[in-house]
């Protein structure tokens, strides 16, 4: 039995180290496409801060870990799947066969429709390749134009803030983190990162990058221009599939896959960022692009690669982040479902907010702003499905005690 997983990010290898012990008699097969050990790309800010050093994105410290744990490690990049022959067609001419597949390619940063992307001294920040060229450039007191204000661009924000260079973020929509806070929060979290000495611009557009003898020139569609050292795009990301056209197997934005997240081709898993699974406490399945749901994806495949019959209950949509001191947080359906409530309260001056929504007597979604004290909270009454009675209206009145009612439904 070969067991072949292509894709070397925190899926791939959970999945690897899940079969090597579920599985001790196969062969198991990590493909990976980049030319460094495998390594987590959620560390690559830490290195940009030189808080660590590149091994220290690795996801196994140890070199000899691959071949010591009877895992195949190869560098390559996978350009079709016969699903028919159950083979992998490899850039330049090679091959791989397998038993079981599991596709875990993760994704790859969204170009925006720019002029000039691909010029010197502009660079997205997804590889350890990518971190490198910014950590060349990124010297303190230096001019950097970071396009983009989401969720991956705010972590790079905080990394390139502690370099200590001159920064202006650029974003399109009308607020920072616009697919995980409200006007309300993103516009909170826009005004704390002004107050840290950052420029922000919301609702701008970047149109040209242009190389001149003083830098580049940043041109927006308000018709302004500004000069940058440095340009770095986080624009968003989409998944590494394209590979799979013509293999059968189902994709809408991700992979489609089941509970044992198989495709419905024989054989063939996807976890990860490339997967398209089932949402917790919803009925629909969504990409979920967080390493959590990566790593739950990674192992129960490879269970189920081996044999085993492992269903995935569904991964929750949930963003923490920390935007140089200010923690935010949002989790489950966060902008509300039709026919629902909310309650929220807003404290502008101290950087603090909370809003719940409501599906009869359900918490389904939340957002918090300035507090870590109720995190684990709102995340547990959204996947445990608590019904909370009369603390619906209580906490319509007053959010602030949703430890209360999480006690009080708990019991």
């Amino acid at each position: 039995m070969t067991h072949v997983i292509v894709g070397a990010g925190p899926a791939g290898v959970i999945a690897a180290d899940t079969l090597r012990k579920t599985d001790p008699g196969a062969d198991v097969v990590l493909i990976g496409g980049e030319r460094e050990p495998p390594y987590s790309r959620m560390a690559i800010p830490y290195y940009l801060t030189g808080k660590i050093a590149e091994q220290g994105t690795y996801l196994r410290s140890d070199a000899g870990h691959y071949d010591g744990a009877g895992i195949y490690y190869v560098q390559a990049t996978v350009e079709s799947v016969d699903a028919a022959a159950k083979n992998l067609n490899l850039a330049g001419g090679g091959s791989q066969s397998y038993d079981t597949l599991l596709i875990a390619t993760g994704a790859s940063p969204i170009r925006p429709p720019i002029d000039g992307l691909d010029q010197p001294g502009v660079h997205h920040c997804w590889t350890l390749a990518d971190a490198r060229n910014i950590v060349e450039r990124a010297n303190e007191g230096v001019d950097v134009v970071l396009i983009g204000a989401g969720f991956i661009a705010c972590i790079i924000l905080e990394a390139l803030a502690e370099r200590g260079v001159n920064l202006t973020v650029v974003e399109t929509l009308d607020r920072m983190v616009p697919r995980m806070m409200n006007a309300t929060a993103g516009n909170m979290v826009k005004r704390w990162c002004e107050g840290k000495g950052i420029t922000v611009k919301t609702s701008t557009m970047v149109t040209a990058l242009n190389i001149g003898t003083d830098g580049i020139e940043v041109q927006f569609d308000n018709g302004a221009a500004q000069r940058a050292d440095l340009v770095v795009v986080a624009t968003g990301v989409k998944s590494n599939i394209g590979f799979l056209e013509g293999s059968g197997v189902k994709m809408e934005d991700g992979i489609v896959v089941d509970e044992r997240l198989a495709t419905g081709v024989d054989g063939i898993f996807a976890a990860g960022d490339c997967a398209m699974g089932p949402e917790y406490g919803a009925d629909g399945w969504r990409v979920h692009a967080i390493q959590p749901t990566a790593a739950d994806h990674g192992r129960i495949a490879a269970m189920n690669m081996a044999g085993r019959d492992v269903c995935y209950k569904g991964s929750l949509n949930m963003n923490v982040l920390d935007t140089l001191g200010l923690v935010s947080a949002s989790f489950g359906n966060w902008e509300g479902v039709e026919g629902g409530d909310h309650a929220e309260v807003v404290d502008e001056d101290g950087f603090r907010y909370m809003r719940l929504e409501f599906d009869g007597e359900r918490l389904v979604g939340a957002l918090s702003l300035g507090r870590t004290d109720n995190i684990g909270v709102l995340r547990g009454l959204i996947q445990t499905h608590v019904p909370l009675g009369g603390w619906v209206e209580k906490l319509k009145a007053d959010p602030h005690r949703i430890v209360e009612a999480y006690v009080d439904g708990t019991q």
